[in-house]
């Protein structure tokens, strides 16, 4: 348990900002989830929008570290090269 009031509010803080990562990293499953269901329905142009809005939000999250870069950089590749080849 926290003793000093300094450690106190470092837990308080790192509670509040687990729930906010937590809350952007399932937006980007989410929308990554869309483009694969926009490519398996078979639906190119659907699958288009939501990746555009998928890569802003990949990169915003890898901007606060929420994702590796490198990570963020194989997803959009495989999901943009999967959508090229419909």
């Amino acid at each position: 348990m926290a003793n000093s009031a300094s450690s106190r509010k470092r837990a308080r803080q790192a509670v509040k900002r687990n729930k906010h990562n937590s809350q952007i990293r399932a937006k980007v499953r989410t929308f990554i989830k869309k483009v694969t269901y926009a490519l398996k329905a078979g639906d190119k142009e659907q699958a288009q929008n939501c990746f555009t809005i998928m890569q802003k939000m990949i990169d915003q999250a890898t901007n606060k570290g929420l994702i590796h870069k490198n990570q963020a950089a194989r997803k959009k590749s495989r999901l943009n090269s999967q959508i090229k080849a419909l």
